[in-house]
């Protein structure tokens, strides 16, 4: 991997800076490790390369995660592509890496989904081994521009549900960072902001790894949207104080019921928000909805390294000899959850028959 420092040119966030691009070279990833310090992207060339990406984090988010995987897979063809193999012998070899994939990050589910995607390319009759590959990058760059679209889709039903001059709070990043571009939940504030120009951004810092503080707050600033920064326990506070009219969040996986994986963290601000009375919200693509998960008791929780939390900058933090629990993502209850927010409208309460149906009508 090799580290392209960037400038930004001038113009929005959400056109200007990328996630991830697939070039002839191979993938290039912004750094998100490195943000808001420094801006940089890191070439990717194989498909080792990228499952070590994604399982640092130097690209997460699930939408950007399940596009990361896609290219993955283009990456690991053009690698066979270059070879002496078969067909059938190529084929073989990228479902392996395929496979390498999928064993990176278990809750994010955009990633299996567009993995599967790619299958459905493996599988499809080809004759030679150019026509494969340019199946195989025909559809990542289509999952990813699908991705565009979606939180465009996103943005606009979203913006509908946040009342005029209102405090809108959000958990850890679910911007055009975190997506193949606009974002998920920031998608909602950026079409909310585009609207009315008076609507107040509250960002949680979102310990561990702080994606509140370091990406949340870049992009709206960047973006022109005021933003202000609290601490993942001063969410009561706000809400005591009338501060916060409605709460978006993203997902990273959302069961048949309505149940939603999202980052550490969320359980307890949809707690607090049902405790006050202000809608909390999903704002997350049909690709994020694992219709074949029946409840959230189901998914799968990442657990992480201790060293996210035990220390900063290498600094440790605590005693030595302390234990440590540190689980990524937590399951918020369908009965905390005001709506759904996807590129296909808001699914309401009882999310059973809403979320079936919004698969039924593709």
């Amino acid at each position: 991997m090799n580290a392209i420092e960037k400038s930004l040119p001038d113009s929005s966030l959400s056109s200007r800076v990328q996630a991830l691009e697939l070039t002839a070279e191979g993938v290039n990833l912004l750094d998100q490790t490195a943000l808001p310090l420094s801006v940089s992207y890191i070439l990717i060339r194989t498909a080792q390369e990228m499952a070590d990406a994604i399982e640092t984090m130097l690209v997460r988010g699930a939408p950007a995660i399940g596009i990361a995987g896609a290219y993955g897979v283009v990456l690991s063809a053009r690698a066979y592509f270059a070879t002496d193999l078969s067909l059938d012998e190529m084929t073989e070899k990228i479902r392996q890496d395929a496979r390498m994939l999928a064993q990176t990050r278990p809750t994010a589910v955009n990633l299996f989904w567009a993995l599967a995607e790619m299958e459905k390319v493996l599988q499809s009759p080809v004759s030679i081994p150019a026509e494969l590959l340019d199946r195989l990058t025909e559809k990542a760059r289509q999952i990813h521009q699908e991705d565009i679209n979606a939180c465009l889709s996103i943005g606009k039903h979203g913006a509908a549900v946040v009342p005029q001059g209102a405090g809108i709070l959000t958990h850890c990043n679910a911007g055009a960072l975190a997506t193949g571009g606009y974002g998920t939940a920031l998608g909602v504030v950026r079409s909310a902001f585009a609207q009315d120009a008076t609507i107040q951004v509250f960002a949680d810092e979102t310990r561990p790894r702080l994606q509140g503080a370091r990406l949340t707050t870049w992009e709206l600033v960047e973006d022109g949207i005021p933003v202000t920064l609290v601490t993942d326990n001063m969410s009561g506070s706000l809400m005591q104080a009338k501060k916060v009219d409605v709460v978006v969040v993203g997902a990273d996986r959302i069961t048949a019921n309505g149940d939603t994986a999202n980052k550490i963290g969320t359980y307890n601000l949809a707690l607090i928000a049902h405790a006050h009375g202000v809608p909390f919200y999903v704002a997350a693509p049909l690709s994020t909805i694992d219709i074949t998960m029946e409840t959230g008791d189901l998914i799968p929780i990442e657990e992480r390294s201790s060293d996210e939390i035990s220390t900063v900058n290498g600094e440790l933090l605590c005693a030595k000899g302390v234990n440590f629990f540190n689980p990524a993502f937590d399951v918020t209850p369908a009965k905390y959850i005001a709506g759904i927010i996807t590129e296909k409208g808001i699914a309401r309460p009882p999310y059973q028959e809403s979320l079936a149906k919004l698969f039924s009508d593709k």
